[in-house]
């Protein structure tokens, strides 16, 4: 065999990183605030979100990078921490995201935040609003990727490819309890989910951090037509989930998360 054919061969017998994902149409990551996987997972005042874990992926071993809140919006969009270890307001950062990658593609990124005032509001606190929760808003631009919740399509095919969904925190577990943000999950993202299942797009439900305990264990729950049923016990962080959206769309890796493997083996 010559030197062509023997390469051929060894570059055929490779696995191709991202071949087994799945493209969704549009992807919607909600999240929510400080609990911990066991504090959600079996808890009866969440039926809601334990019907989504038995409708699609369960990961039982998914972690927070760290505490507090803001340092994990940032890995999850941008791919670090920024070196931030603390809830600090306003920041105003630069380089690349998931928006500003998304974009460059052709393709388009929103967070869609409950009560802000008004799209690309740069206040650090406004009623149930807080700056913190929102990535996007530390970055110039933020008046085009950064939208009040009641912007969120009702019509979802006019979704960006991929949005951020932040309740504000009454309602995402940080201020209102579990029983009230399963309630508002039920309200406003059980629509989307149901919708996703006949439209080719993927519901990614997370939390930002654990209840404060040193092992940050989270719940993360996939849920579309691309997803399986049932848990998965891979360790997944919010650098994987960033890692698995960017080699779903042929993406450039950001940051940390071209260190860690996309999720697999939970695809149709």
């Amino acid at each position: 065999m010559n030197k062509f054919w023997t390469l051929l061969f060894i570059l055929a017998a490779q696995p191709v990183l991202g071949a087994e994902l799945p493209r969704p149409d549009h992807i919607v990551i909600v999240i929510e605030e400080n609990h911990s996987f066991n504090q959600i997972i079996g808890n009866g005042d969440a039926p809601y979100i334990n019907g989504l874990a038995k409708r699609g992926m369960l990961f039982t071993q998914s972690y927070g990078v760290t505490h507090p809140s803001q340092p994990n919006y940032l890995a999850l969009f941008t791919g670090t921490t920024r070196g931030i270890s603390s809830d600090v307001c306003p920041l105003e950062l630069s380089g690349e995201n998931l928006a500003s990658i998304l974009t460059a593609k052709g393709l388009s990124f929103a967070t869609f935040a409950e009560s802000m005032p008004e799209p690309g509001y740069s206040g650090c606190v406004y009623g149930g609003y807080v700056r913190k929760h929102n990535p996007v808003a530390n970055w110039k631009g933020r008046e085009r990727y950064s939208q009040p919740f009641g912007a969120f399509p009702s019509r979802y095919e006019k979704l960006p490819t991929v949005s951020f969904v932040v309740p504000d925190q009454l309602n995402d577990m940080h201020d209102g309890g579990i029983k009230r943000g399963d309630d508002w999950l039920r309200q406003n993202i059980e629509p989307y989910a149901e919708w996703a299942m006949t439209h080719n797009s993927l519901l990614i439900l997370t939390w930002d951090e654990n209840n404060g305990d040193a092992d940050n264990h989270i719940a993360t729950i996939m849920i579309g037509p691309m997803a399986k049923q049932g848990n998965s016990a891979q360790r997944v962080g919010h650098y994987n989930v960033l890692r698995t959206i960017s080699e779903m769309y042929g993406l450039p890796n950001l940051n940390e998360s071209a260190h860690v493997k996309p999720i697999t083996g939970v695809w149709k």
